[in-house]
């Protein structure tokens, strides 16, 4: 029930938890080449190329100039060459990892126009879920979902939604500005990090004129460097039919998805079933989280919408009864 109090008593915190990592590929070679390599001192422009390698990529010095070095200083060959290196030391970890449990992790919730999208990514501890480079990973598969569901073909009458496993999301293009598939975007995020990952799965939602979206996300952190995207440990679409488009709608939103992480329905239900108690997983049945006096079906009537369908993720649901199996 302690989630239950912390739903129905605070706003979301907007935190920011971002501690940064970073990659060094254990080579001795590359340690050698940077006490006596000579094409850092060669020029002004050659440590020019090198910092801004290292702020574009954020990969280590040494990396840098050897990627530079290797290239002979073509800025976006060395990028590219860096790119490819963490890749192929990622998929050696990826491989010496696999089978650790991933029980932590993070949500990701991505709303762009009539489109919606919640994606779960997986890891050992917490104190990855934290890293920055962790966050980015989420991001990324947020993103590659969100092109997924934008590419397929809109309904004109009523919203459609769908889901992907973990097998499917792994075999999405990683976006526009990435090469591979978000398992090769994976497969470099466990380099640096040194843990077990899994792109556990996704969810997606798109509406036509008439609907709308509300969402919700727990503990929720916004991502630094998309301000749409936002990161917790629960989250909830849930999809309402609207005649008019009213100014309460993205609080009214937020409530409902509130009430479904905190209630955890398995169904909708109907205005005219019996109110139930606690148990009850029908959700219009249950008490509303926010007001248990009445049930969430009579909060909703009189705000001139219909809910329509929900999805609810929670960070490493199911794992549990996977192990006891």
């Amino acid at each position: 029930m302690s989630l239950l109090r912390s739903l129905s008593l605070c706003l979301v915190s907007r935190t920011r938890s971002c501690p940064a990592g970073s990659l060094l590929l254990q080579s001795p070679q590359l340690w050698h080449s940077f006490h006596t390599g000579s094409w850092l001192s060669s020029s002004a422009s050659s440590k020019e190329l090198l910092m801004k390698l290292r702020r574009k990529t954020g990969y280590s010095f040494v990396n840098c100039k050897k990627a530079l070095e290797t290239c002979g200083g073509d800025l976006k060959q060395a990028e590219v060459w860096l790119h490819k290196q963490a890749q192929k030391e990622g998929w050696s970890k990826a491989a010496k990892l696999h089978g650790r449990k991933t029980k932590e992790g993070l949500i990701g919730l991505l709303q762009e126009g009539n489109a919606t999208v919640l994606v779960e990514v997986n890891c050992e501890t917490d104190f990855v879920s934290k890293n920055l480079r962790f966050q980015q990973l989420v991001q990324q598969v947020a993103l590659g979902t969100m092109l997924h569901c934008q590419s397929l073909k809109d309904q004109v009458s009523t919203y459609s939604k769908g889901f992907l496993n973990s097998s499917e999301l792994s075999g999405l293009p990683a976006g526009p500005d990435k090469e591979g598939s978000l398992k090769d975007q994976l497969a470099v995020a466990i380099g640096k990090l040194g843990e077990n990952m899994t792109l556990k799965r996704a969810a997606w939602v798109k509406v036509p004129s008439g609907f709308y979206v509300g969402s919700y996300v727990h503990g929720a952190m916004h991502s630094p460097s998309l301000h749409n995207l936002v990161l917790g440990k629960y989250g909830a679409l849930v999809v309402c039919e609207t005649s008019e488009q009213k100014a309460n709608l993205e609080d009214l939103g937020r409530r409902l998805g509130q009430h479904v992480v905190g209630m955890a329905p398995l169904s909708v239900g109907s205005l005219d079933d019996e109110p139930g108690g606690e148990a009850e997983t029908k959700m219009l049945s249950q008490p509303y989280l926010l007001d248990p006096s009445i049930t969430l079906g009579q909060y909703v009537q009189p705000q001139g919408v219909s809910v329509i369908d929900f999805v609810r993720f929670e960070c490493g649901e199911g794992e549990e009864a996977a192990e006891a199996e």
